[in-house]
């Protein structure tokens, strides 16, 4: 009996060692994993050599200042417009994947306003530094190194600030609130809550109920990357300011859901009272990338979709470079581009409402 007893802990200790073994290596497994994955995401965003969509150089009469400043470790390209205008400035935040070029149409739209704007490029997008963009963290990091140039610039630091962001830039033009800038108003245009939020909607969609077990270790990763940074959340930075914000999102977007992940979906949780919310809903104005879209800018761009498919499946996935350098010769780039002027002008007034007296 006394043999039996003292084989007993030497069996439960080589369980439990065995169990810690398959933990670790669970854990050495995930992490590897979420890195890989998590980094393939936030890979570098060049300057496509083709654009479908207005581009500097494609509009004349129009000047621009271009400079440079830090944030983090790269030097980030920006670009001030309209250098005659002196009503307010108005700062672009662009979407993953883009660059400041990827919003050329508001850009002239805002010039054209009376508005100076600050545009500029994101770390790893572009004409910026950076090996990769990162994470989603990084957009509203290099915003609140855009308004810090911005608040040492003596030709722009005296002009009153207004916000307009998209997607990645719709999470930055709220979430940099926390940071205590002077900002008159921002409009945030299918903008996400918080990064953990729409990584974890994303994760779902790609591995299922895995994603449950893989979120310890995406939070840890990107915490390891981005520190505070990583538990910014845009209702927190709308509630920490009394500045005027407009939310726009479409009801059928499936890049950052309405219900889920979208700033608009946490309307319970907002407390300043200075804040309007605008729902879209109507066809071909209620995705991610169409809000802002005029209705025959919308319709026309679906009909080059369906012609650039078609070439792609022609091809297999590979369409020779002349092939693709005759599609965007035949694409009006000046219709594609074409804005709403209904909610480019409801966002203009909610802008000059918030200008000084």
């Amino acid at each position: 009996m006394r043999g039996t007893t003292r084989r007993r802990p030497r069996i439960a200790n080589v369980v439990l060692i065995g169990l810690a073994a398959i933990v670790i290596l669970f854990s050495v497994c995930s992490m590897v994993i979420v890195k890989t994955m998590y980094d393939k995401q936030f890979q570098r965003a060049d300057k496509p050599k083709s654009s479908g969509y207005l581009t500097y150089g494609d509009v004349d009469g129009y000047d621009r200042r271009v400079v440079r400043f830090r944030s983090g470790g790269n030097t980030l390209a920006g670009y001030v417009y309209g250098e005659h205008n002196d009503k307010g400035l108005v700062v672009i935040a662009h979407g993953l994947g883009g660059g400041a070029e990827s919003y050329v149409a508001e850009t002239l739209y805002f010039v054209d306003n009376g508005w100076r704007v600050f545009s500029f490029d994101c770390t790893g997008s572009h004409e910026s530094e950076g090996k990769g963009t990162i994470g989603l963290p990084q957009s509203v990091l290099d915003l609140n190194s855009a308004l810090d140039y911005i608040e040492s610039d003596s030709a722009l630091r005296d002009l009153p600030v207004m916000l307009y962001g998209h997607s990645w830039g719709g999470y930055a033009v709220a979430a940099v609130l926390n940071y205590g800038h002077d900002i008159a108003a921002a409009a945030s245009i299918a903008g996400f809550n918080a990064p953990m939020e729409i990584l974890f909607e994303r994760a779902t969609k790609m591995m299922g109920s895995i994603a449950y077990v893989e979120y310890p270790f995406l939070w840890a990763y990107q915490t390891v990357l981005f520190g505070r940074a990583a538990r910014l959340t845009a209702v927190d930075g709308i509630n920490s300011a009394d500045t005027a914000v407009m939310i726009i999102h479409g009801d059928k977007d499936t890049t950052v859901s309405y219900d889920s992940a979208g700033i608009i979906a946490h309307r319970s949780e907002i407390t300043n009272p200075n804040v309007a919310y605008r729902a879209c809903t109507a066809e071909n104005h209620n995705g991610h990338r169409n809000l802002f879209r005029s209705e025959a800018a919308a319709e026309y761009a679906n009909q080059r979709n369906q012609v650039y498919r078609e070439l792609y499946d022609l091809y297999n996935g590979s369409i020779p470079d002349d092939v693709l350098s005759d599609y965007y010769a035949d694409t009006d780039k000046t219709l594609v581009s074409e804005l709403d002027p209904g909610l480019m002008e409801e966002i203009n007034c909610f802008f000059e409402r918030r200008l000084p007296d």
